[in-house]
Formats: structure tokens, C-alpha cells, sequence
């Protein structure tokens, strides 16, 4: 027998983490090394040096944090998928699957799992969205499957729900205590734009004030951060 017929075993398929927490990037690079099919090809915590690891290491999935060191998930997500239409990103977050899922995937992502679950959920959706399909609990494609048949199209059943992704992005900066300067810093806009943001979230979230709004946006951390 050829010696050659031993070498005809798949190359693993090569991941990029995306998280701004190193402990949380060593427990998930330790899982996926683990498997023979999988390995980790790069990693960082920020939406710049994804972009720069992706292009330079074209890895065959993408795994993406909704929090970022330099901005949201998302907004990553977004600018892979429009450079790059055939990458393949699974959120893995510990934020509210209901307030950021449907957002991740109308972004380009094909799944979204809570850090929360199991290891073996985590690989059984790292697979899941290699093969091309969508990953998402059982309680994510309920609520999935109640709004698309609520034909009326009743508001969502949490004001936050309603925000714009830079809105809620906004709020949930405020609800980690940052000031309007220090999220304009790192948003890279203007103070006079988010205070807009800040004005625009106390009329949807119905806060009568400035501190009002800071203490829903921290209570709302608390619970979902």
C-alpha cells in the first residue's frame, strides 16, 4: 500500500477568535485545540486587528464577541460580510441572545450561542455553522418563529428591543459607566452626536432624565452583561 493513501486526512478547519477578554479566548482556544478537526489559526480583541488577522489568515469560521476593545461585534460582522460575502461568524457572547441575535444575523453571521452553555453546545455550533447552516437555541428560534408569525406585528416586548444597534451600543456603554466623552472617544464621534443617542434612548426608553436613563441602562447591564 501507497504510503501516500495516509495522507489523504483532512486539514483541520482553521478558526479566528474574536474577544477582548485573553481569559475567555485561552478557555475557547483550549476547547477547539482539543479537537482534531478543528484548530485556531489567530486571535485578538479588536475589530482593527480582525480585519488585518482575517485578511492575512482566511480562516474557514469567524468567532465574534458582541463587546469589543475598540467597538461592537456587529459592526465587525458587518464590514467581514460586506468584503468578504462567504465568511462564516458565529457569535459567542454572553450578552441577551433575544436583544442581539437577530441583529448578528442580519449582519452576516449564521449563529449566535451564550458563553453560558456547555462546551459541547459551543463545538456542536462551531460545526453547525462550518457546514454552512444557522445555530441558534431553541429558545432564540421560538421567538424567532412567534414574531414571524405575529403576522399584526405587535411591538417588541422590551423597549430595548426597539433601539437601533448603535443605540443600544450607546446604552450600554452608559450602563458601564462610561461619560458621554469617553463613549464619543471610543465610537469615534462627536460629543454633540451622542448626546443626540442619549436624548433619542430617554424618549424611547421613557426615562424622565439624564439619571434615569443611567440607572435603566445599568440595571440592564447588570442583568444581561
Amino acid at each position: 500500500m501507497s504510503s501516500s493513501n495516509f495522507d489523504t486526512a483532512e486539514a483541520p478547519m482553521r478558526i479566528l477568535l474574536v474577544d477582548d477578554h485573553p481569559l475567555v479566548r485561552e478557555g475557547l482556544s483550549a476547547r477547539i485545540e482539543a479537537q482534531s478537526d478543528l484548530e485556531v489559526c489567530g486571535e485578538t480583541g479588536s475589530i482593527q486587528a480582525a480585519m488585518v488577522e482575517f485578511a492575512e489568515k482566511v480562516p474557514d469560521l469567524t468567532i465574534v464577541d458582541i463587546q469589543l476593545e475598540d467597538g461592537n461585534g456587529i459592526d465587525l460582522i458587518k464590514d467581514i460580510h460586506t468584503r468578504y460575502p462567504y465568511a462564516k461568524m458565529l457569535v459567542v457572547s454572553a450578552f441577551d441572545e433575544t436583544l442581539y441575535a437577530e441583529r448578528a444575523l442580519r449582519a452576516g453571521a449564521l449563529g449566535y450561542i451564550s458563553k453560558r452553555e456547555l462546551q459541547e453546545k459551543v463545538l456542536e455550533a462551531i460545526r453547525t455553522v462550518l457546514s454552512g447552516k444557522r445555530y441558534l437555541s431553541g429558545k432564540m428560534t421560538q421567538h424567532l418563529l412567534n414574531q414571524a408569525v405575529n403576522q399584526k406585528g405587535q411591538p417588541a416586548s422590551h423597549p430595548v428591543e426597539r433601539l437601533s444597534n448603535r443605540e443600544l451600543e450607546v446604552f450600554q456603554m452608559i450602563g458601564n459607566g462610561m461619560t458621554t466623552a469617553a463613549i464619543a472617544g471610543q465610537l469615534h464621534l462627536s460629543v454633540h452626536t451622542i448626546d443626540t443617542h442619549r436624548e433619542k434612548l430617554r424618549h424611547k426608553l421613557g426615562a424622565k432624565n439624564g439619571a434615569e436613563l443611567m440607572k435603566l441602562a445599568v440595571q440592564w447591564v447588570l442583568e444581561n452583561g
